[in-house]
């Protein structure tokens, strides 16, 4: 990717981090939600912004509540960041962490013997 794309992904993450946390005051945004990874495309006008939950049983509520407020977060945005036109952002579930947690759970479950000392022999 181009420079330019890198720190325009990392500047709009930044922003859509602080917009979430301290701009949007809804109730159903009370857990911790993270914008995990924002790609842009070269054009600048679409964005896929990876939003992750630490509920994971209510991540689906949050990409859901984001989508919707998708217009309030555009103008916050189009306020922070300097660019000619502001991306239409699609909220998308990030897995990675979902995925870390069940791996996580099965390796917890396992009865794996702890590992004898060879100083023993």
């Amino acid at each position: 990717m181009s420079n330019r794309i890198d720190r325009a992904n990392s500047e709009i993450q930044k922003c859509l981090i602080e917009i979430i946390k301290d701009k949007m005051n809804d109730p159903r945004l009370g857990q911790v939600v993270s914008i995990t990874e924002v790609n842009v495309t070269p054009d600048f006008k679409y964005c896929k912004a990876k939003v992750s939950v630490l509920n994971v049983n209510e991540i689906a509520n949050v990409t859901a509540v984001l989508q919707k407020s998708e217009g309030f977060i555009k103008r916050e945005l189009a306020k922070m960041i300097d660019m000619p036109q502001v991306p239409k952002i699609n909220f998308v579930v990030d897995k990675s962490t979902a995925n870390s947690i069940r791996v996580e759970e099965i390796l917890k479950g396992l009865n794996i013997p702890a590992e004898e000392d060879d100083d023993n022999k």
